[in-house]
């Protein structure tokens, strides 16, 4: 294995990729309250983003339908809701994945907003189909949230894999 290669193009454990997802899953499920509930990134959605542009073949939407069911049961939201968003989302994300890693983090970062957002509006139309009403416009801070967490993210994680030594 190439020593100097880039951190990204090195093979990422399965592990650490499982691990990186449990932790987003945990952050989901942390007691926020208030405006900091309604600002908080969907950070399942943000790691399974993440895995999809720049690892696709190492993360699928059978991986993103799984952790949207346990986002389902966890909220205690309509079954398949999460599902069908995070799904379609990452799906979007592999089409557009190749042109989202040409731009730097910040064109990245716009990139991803369209994608939260639309993961949003599919989860809003599944709860308004099922009688729920509209909490407001309130409701999409946690794009604006999660766009601005993209630079982060996109710096963290490859941090992370620096220090992480790898088997030869």
């Amino acid at each position: 294995m190439n020593a100097s290669a880039p951190a990204l193009t090195r093979p990422i454990s399965s592990q650490f990729i499982a691990m990186s997802l449990f932790l987003a899953l945990m952050m989901n499920l942390l007691p926020w309250q208030g405006v900091a509930l309604l600002a908080r990134p969907d950070f399942v959605l943000m790691l399974l983003l993440y895995w999809a542009i720049h690892q696709p073949l190492r993360i699928g939407m059978a991986a993103a339908w799984g952790l949207g069911i346990a986002m389902d049961v966890a909220d205690g939201a309509l079954l398949g809701q999460y599902a069908l968003s995070y799904t379609v989302t990452i799906f979007l994300a592999f089409v557009l994945h190749r042109r989202i890693q040409a731009f730097g983090l910040w064109p990245q970062a716009l990139h991803v907003s369209v994608l939260l957002l639309a993961s949003q509006f599919l989860t809003l139309l599944v709860h308004l189909a099922s009688g729920a009403s509209f909490i407001g416009g309130g409701y999409f801070l946690a794009t604006i949230s999660g766009t601005l967490l993209w630079p982060a993210l996109g710096l963290l994680i490859p941090l992370a894999l620096k220090h992480k030594t790898l088997p030869e």
